[in-house]
Parts: C-alpha cells; structure tokens; sequence
C-alpha cells in the first residue's frame, strides 16, 4: 500500500474522530450541544433578511472550535442568503460532507448558546449582483469540504464558499486572505498542536486561507443583528436601519 493511501487512510479515521460530538466533546461542552437551548433571530431581524446576508454561527464540534480559536473570535460557521422569496430565508453553506442549501432557521438553531450575527455590505447590491451572487453560490452547492482549508484548492469551506460567490457577484474580495503562518502570527496564544496533528505533523504555513472571523471583522461589512453585543453597550454595532441589535433569546421565537 502506498504511502499516500495509508495517509489518506489515517485522515479519514482522524476526520471521523474529529467530528464526533461524543468523542470530541469535554463534558461541558457536551451538556451545551445537548441540553443549552440553540440560537434564534428574532421575527423583526429574520423579516429584514436579504439576499446577500452574512450569518454567522458557533457550532459546538472540535474542529470548528479550534477554527474560532485560530481566527482569535467566537465564530466558527457562516452562510450566505440566496433565497427570501419562500417561507423563510435560505443559506448556503459549506458544511461536511459537501456545499449545500439550508433553511435560515436551522442553520441558526444549530449554534450554541446562542450566538448568531448578520452581516451585509454597506455598499448594497443592485439586482444583477443579487442574480450573479445566488448563481455563484448554488454553483457551489454539492461540491466537497476541503479539511485542508486551501483557499485555492477546487473544494470548499464556509467562508470560502462566501468570499467566493461575493467576489464573483461584486468584483470586490470582502475580506483579505491570509497564510496560515499569518493567521498564527496574529494569535500567538493558539496552541499549534491540534493544527500539527490535524496536518501529520508538517502545518502548511504559506497556504492562503480564510477565516469566518476574517469576514465578521471586515469594514466592507455592517452589523444587522449580533447576539454578542450588548444593547447598553457605548459603541454598540447597530442594525442597517440604525436602531441597536437586539440580543438573542434561546430556543425560537413565538
């Protein structure tokens, strides 16, 4: 057997482990995954969603904990809307095993503890922009997640997907890339041995990848609603209307 067939072997054992909730999870954040109820949007914010909106989430896995660790924030997942004609809004996501498209409310109910925010672009989207955003998005729909997080590679990632189908949409990248040694550089207290076992050993430091944290921290970027911030807060990010967010409730709304 050759030696790529046995590291490839290796990896997926090590991506089953991974994603495991039990086998990854402490206790606590075990007992968050099951008993902590999960986040929702509030009516108003979830009736003021748009084609284009930035939703970002915390999903209780390890390997995702270890992705908000390294973009130094609490975010590890985010979509993009591609669809408010129906019910309810629809995002697209990357998400093991490939790209796919999920209702808004489950894709927020999924968070821990509470934590969502929405974003938009402060420069808005005229219709052809609308049209070539879902289109560069569903395009994406279906195709594999990338475990090596390559932003270049041909699979996919959830803020690769969304940097993406932004940049095919506007022209404009909306958050700048990094090289993993960038990344580390700029969070010195991440510990690199998960990443040295996540990468057998050889962590790829000039690869170019991108974090949510990277398009959450974007000024290209406004605040719709942000469960982290505090409304009494001096300097509170505000909706796209101007009024203050409105901090999350656990489980949905009435």
């Amino acid at each position: 057997m050759s030696v790529a067939r046995v590291r490839r072997l290796v990896g997926i054992a090590l991506f089953v482990l991974l994603i495991s909730p039990i086998a990854v999870m402490g206790g606590s954040d075990l007992h968050t995954a099951l008993f902590t109820p999960r986040a929702s949007l509030p009516t108003e914010i979830s009736q003021e969603i748009q084609v284009g909106d930035i939703v970002f989430t915390r999903e209780p896995y390890m390997l995702l904990r270890e992705v908000a660790r390294a973009g130094g924030s609490w975010m590890n997942h985010v979509g993009i809307v591609v669809d408010t004609s129906g019910a309810e809004p629809i995002v697209a996501e990357s998400k093991v095993p490939r790209a796919r498209l999920t209702p808004l409310s489950r894709f927020v109910h999924r968070s821990a503890a509470g934590y969502v925010a929405v974003l938009r672009l402060r420069q808005p989207m005229n219709a052809t922009q609308q049209a070539a955003l879902v289109s560069a998005a569903k395009t994406r729909v279906g195709r594999w997640y990338d475990l090596g997080f390559d932003l270049y590679s041909s699979r996919q990632f959830c803020s690769k997907l969304v940097f993406e189908s932004l940049l095919e949409a506007t022209g404009n990248p909306v958050a700048e890339p990094s090289t993993f040694a960038q990344l580390l550089q700029n969070n010195p207290a991440v510990p690199l041995g998960f990443w040295k076992i996540w990468y057998f050993g050889e962590i790829p430091w000039q690869r170019f990848t991108l974090t949510p944290a990277a398009l959450y921290h974007s000024p290209a970027l406004q605040t719709v609603y942000d469960s982290t911030q505090s409304a009494a807060a001096p300097g509170h990010k505000t909706t796209s209307t101007g009024q203050q967010a409105i901090p999350v409730t656990a489980g949905r709304q009435s």
